[in-house]
């Protein structure tokens, strides 16, 4: 679940939403992820995801992306020993953005304007403060985008941007994965530009007329393209196309 610049719900999963550039390596992900620490005057970030989904007593959070120093690598052990239970029974549940307090010092501004859009967790478990951001994609892209500082300034837009952000950061590994996991047979031309007529709302028939071909072969050209990007339909084949940057 993210949301729009002006609030409004947006699933990650919308059409709209996935056309947004892709990552071609995880090197691309490191700039955006380095803008929103940044943007939250945070110190640190680190990118977790939820491994042994759907295993009793399995699942734990594994760190994909960071940017811990030699001075702070210690701040992973400490966030997964005081909130790492907390973490994932809360992806299960809710997807606000999680907040605390840490210990040495270390506050938020003032939560009032913002208290309906986070949860707040017990303070002075961890010596920093931090936020995290939880992004649910599916068995194999839940997780969370935190980010650590001495103190953070925090507002309700800035707090919705940077959710939105996260599920992007997010959609991007997912989609780093499947690419990796794509069948060596790839699209062809042909399959590629029938793709991107249908992601753009033409029906078979307006698609046959629009490449010269006759509208059985282009049902074959959707359906050998759904078959070879594993899909169990044309929709699904459009959102893993424009994932994986066959179609935009």
């Amino acid at each position: 679940m993210g949301y729009s610049r002006t609030g409004t719900a947006e699933g990650p999963g919308s059409i709209q939403y996935l056309r947004l550039q892709r990552a071609s390596s995880r090197s691309d992900i490191f700039p955006k992820l380095i803008a929103m620490q940044k943007n939250l005057k945070a110190r640190n970030f680190a990118v977790f995801r939820i491994a042994g989904a759907g295993l009793p007593n399995k699942r734990k959070l594994v760190c994909e992306l960071d940017n811990w120093t030699t001075g702070s690598l210690e701040s992973g052990n400490q966030l997964m020993h005081g909130y790492g239970e907390v973490l994932l029974e809360h992806i299960e549940l809710s997807l606000l953005p999680l907040i605390w307090n840490g210990s040495e010092n270390t506050s938020f501004a003032d939560a009032g304007e913002f208290s309906a859009l986070t949860r707040r967790l017990d303070a002075d478990v961890v010596p920093f403060s931090g936020i995290a951001f939880p992004v649910r994609l599916g068995a194999l892209g839940n997780g969370y985008v935190t980010f650590l500082a001495t103190t953070m300034e925090l507002a309700s837009d800035v707090i919705i941007d940077q959710h939105v952000r996260s599920c992007q950061v997010m959609m991007d590994l997912l989609a780093l994965d499947e690419r990796r996991s794509v069948p060596a047979e790839s699209l062809s031309e042909r399959e590629i530009a029938c793709l991107q007529l249908a992601g753009d709302g033409r029906i078979s028939e307006e698609i046959a007329e629009k490449l010269g071909l006759s509208v059985h072969t282009v049902n074959a050209y959707l359906g050998s393209a759904t078959i070879k990007l594993d899909s169990v339909n044309r929709i699904q084949a459009i959102a893993k196309a424009i994932r994986l940057g066959y179609i935009h």
